[in-house]
């Protein structure tokens, strides 16, 4: 679990720093990273959401 939360807090790095190159510097390759990142935090997120209720059990 610890390396799936690992995976996590890397894509939202990511993510912040390539949202934030699209926001102030108008970088439209930022912007795809971004939204890349944004994609594989969603499916990380469900991976998470599964390995967590199983935990619980």
């Amino acid at each position: 679990m610890q390396t799936l939360l690992d995976k996590i807090n890397e894509q939202v790095e990511v993510f912040r720093t390539n949202a934030n190159l699209q926001v102030t510097k108008n970088n439209k390759a930022a912007g795809t990273r971004a939204r890349k990142a944004a994609l594989e935090i969603s499916k990380l997120m469900k991976e998470f959401r599964k390995v967590s209720v199983e935990a619980s059990k």
